[in-house]
């Protein structure tokens, strides 16, 4: 079936018989709040200009463990405006605080539902099988490990750290480290020193859990040398929990006085309470890389994160108990703490290590049969591998699949088109959109509401996303800036180490002022769905897994050879491009096969495989502004194919001249591709 963009490709049942978490929902507005909602349109447009009424509702539908000011936990439906401070504390942004005095733990809430017959299940390439942790199991696990930590004086605020894989060891490392009051942060295995140290040196943790190593695509990865370069590197850590994940931990050699064991860290048959905190105390920690200066520590709250969550789960995915909820990520990933958002609803997760791709492209189309999974999430690089590579799904019966879902790049409408063809029209396919800054996604779709092909179908409640145009105007139909112009309870409460806002400020604000610049391009049309065009921003993407610009500098300016770099992704939508790196040497040096191989090795090592350079191309000068800012992004829109002219004013540049020069070096070049 060839599909057209915005061509119909799924539609709900109508009511009755109808009946999903988010129809329930609406029959408690209606029938308990006096409300009257008969579509997803005139809902969400009420959860993004009534916010202090809606977040109340859902506070209160969800019936969150935690305690609210008496004013507000006592106040009969609809609530008074007197209490609406309680709710939001105004709609500056930065500056706004929701619920301010409720106090609320992340864990308890998991636990609230992740009970009776819920699961975790986990497989890996590194652990052969399948393997199901029960509910009860997880609970005697992480009061384990909760009072290991509380053990060696881990408290309220202090920040416990992983290296480690997408398995069950991070996930009760984390839900332990919540239910104390600590802060998490966490960073996939795959990941060099380099990035490691740079992350976790910005928030000094005092505990580190990690791997001895890792099997990818069949052949083992030993994370020895990096573990001993992190653990020698940030003098914060005190304790280093080895999980023995590949045999190998005995190899690692670091100050034993650091070492633990992670199968006798804390004492079996503990009791495991929870240490509620404010509604914005720090959860986690995620990093989302700029384009200079170190990655940014986005810092969530349990209570934002707690509440976005349940509502992405319960309306946007119609996940409740009984349902399997998988995503393919790594713990580097947002996408893996949002993936641990489906235990807020009492639904299995699945958890997956290893490499999508290997032995071949069915590894997860079969883990999707064979484990029965409900709600299946993974990468629009991934979808488009498996059109590349012709493969079919005919023979799996995947017999309990309800949505597809999509993420870290716009799904193309091929992408659309061979999941439709494949999976047939009873699956919904949701084509999403958010990030790491707000771990959450603010355009998806709806179980009440037409699936688009191409599109975005809409945009999640409480999230009042807008495409402005340049003069700061919102506007339908017409290509823009996604902004999001009303607060929202995931957005970062603070940046780390950003005392005074001056970060958070430049990061999100300073395009449009007090609205939310997200750094994409987008296009919204009058029904609510939309269309995604790419990064406004030069941070790179390849894959799901970003990484900022200054990251790259850092190892390729640090070759003797190398004088200066610009590192520029064409990517577009439905297309990954080529990452081409441009080189300014020193004098004597030559581009030579030798010192691209000596640096690509350092990339995949130190920072990610993703990541290393399709093209690289000698130059004798990197374009700068007159404040000496590299111009990646009008670089990336001439390579693209916009005029010179279009993308800045020559007179902003300290040397308009070398603009040419890259034009000139990519029509010349003749280096071979990667």
């Amino acid at each position: 079936m060839t599909l057209t963009e915005g061509l119909p490709i799924w539609e709900p049942q109508q009511r009755p018989p109808r009946d999903s978490e988010l129809d329930r929902f609406i029959d408690y507005l209606n029938l308990s709040c006096g409300l009257n909602f008969d579509n997803y349109a005139d809902l969400w447009k009420f959860s993004v200009t009534e916010i202090e009424a809606f977040w109340d509702h859902c506070w209160r539908y969800f019936n969150i463990v935690g305690t609210r000011p008496p004013s507000l936990a006592e106040a009969r439906l609809p609530i008074p405006t007197e209490t609406y401070p309680l709710v939001l504390t105004n709609h500056e942004m930065p500056g706004f605080r929701f619920f301010p005095g409720s106090m609320i733990n992340f864990a308890e809430n998991v636990f609230r539902s992740f009970q009776g017959n819920a699961s975790v299940i986990a497989t890996s390439e590194t652990r052969p099988g399948t393997r199901v942790i029960p509910a009860a199991l997880l609970w005697d696990e992480v009061s384990r490990i909760a009072d290991g930590l509380r053990g060696i004086g881990v408290s309220k605020g202090d920040r416990v750290v992983g290296y480690l894989p997408n398995i069950e060891e991070a996930l009760i490392a984390f839900l332990a480290a919540s239910s104390v009051g600590a802060i998490w942060s966490c960073c996939a295995p795959d990941f060099g020193p380099s990035a490691v140290i740079d992350r976790f040196g910005q928030i000094k943790p005092k505990v580190l859990f990690t791997v001895d190593g890792y099997v990818y695509s069949g052949k083992p990865q030993s994370r020895k040398n990096v573990v001993e370069e992190v653990t020698s590197k940030i003098p914060s850590i005190e304790v280093v929990v080895l999980i023995n994940y590949m045999g190998t931990a005995d190899t690692i050699e670091i100050d034993p006085s650091l070492g633990r064991d992670w199968e006798v860290f804390g004492r079996k048959d503990q009791p495991l309470y929870f240490e509620r905190v404010e509604f914005s105390d720090p959860l986690w920690i995620l990093y989302s890389s700029g384009t200079t200066g170190l990655p940014k520590p986005i810092v969530h709250g349990h209570g934002g994160i707690t509440l976005e969550l349940l509502k992405e789960m319960t309306f946007q995915l119609d996940l409740h108990a009984g349902s399997r909820f998988f995503w393919f990520t790594t713990t580097g990933w947002m996408m893996w703490n949002f993936l641990v958002g489906g235990m807020l609803v009492g639904s299995d997760i699945v958890l997956f290590d290893g490499n999508p791709g290997y032995p071949n492209l069915f590894t997860l189309w079969k883990l999707a049969d064979e484990l029965e999974i409900t709600a299946f999430g993974t990468s629009a690089p991934y979808i488009a591998s498996c059109i590349k590579a012709e493969i079919g799904l005919k023979q799996f019966n995947f017999p309990k699949l309800k949505m597809i879902g999509s993420t870290g790049a716009p799904l193309s409408l091929d992408g659309f088109e061979w999941l439709h063809d494949e999976l047939g029209p009873k699956v919904q396919i949701i084509s999403a959109s958010g990030g790491t800054d707000v771990c959450t996604a603010f355009l998806a779709s709806s179980p009440i509401s037409p699936t688009y092909a191409g599109k975005l179908s809409a945009r999640a409640l409480g999230a009042a996303v807008e495409s402005y145009s340049s003069e700061g105007q919102s506007q339908y139909g017409d290509v823009g800036e996604l902004v999001i112009t009303e607060p929202m309870p995931s957005m970062p409460v603070f940046l780390w180490g950003d005392s005074d806002g001056t970060r958070i400020r430049s990061s999100y604000f300073d395009t449009f002022s007090g609205v939310w610049s997200h750094g994409d391009w987008i296009r919204i049309d009058p029904d609510g769905s939309s269309v995604i065009f790419g990064r406004s921003d030069s941070t790179l993407n390849r894959g799901g897994v970003r990484m900022g610009t200054a990251e790259f500098y850092r190892i390729i300016e640090g070759f003797e050879e190398v004088a200066d770099s610009l590192i520029v992704d064409t990517s577009i939508l439905n297309r990954e491009g080529e990452l081409i790196a441009f080189l300014v040497l020193k004098s004597g040096a030559k581009l030579s096969d030798g010192l691209t191989t000596r640096i690509s090795t350092e990339i995949r090592s130190r920072l990610s495989p993703r990541h290393v350079p399709n093209r690289w191309i000698a130059i004798t000068e990197i374009p700068r502004t007159l404040n000496g800012k590299k111009l990646e992004i009008p670089v990336r829109r001439i390579l693209l194919g916009e005029s010179l002219d279009s993308v800045i004013s020559l007179g902003a540049m300290a040397n308009p001249e070398s603009l040419n020069m890259i034009k000139t070096s990519i029509i010349n070049d003749d280096q071979p591709r990667v």
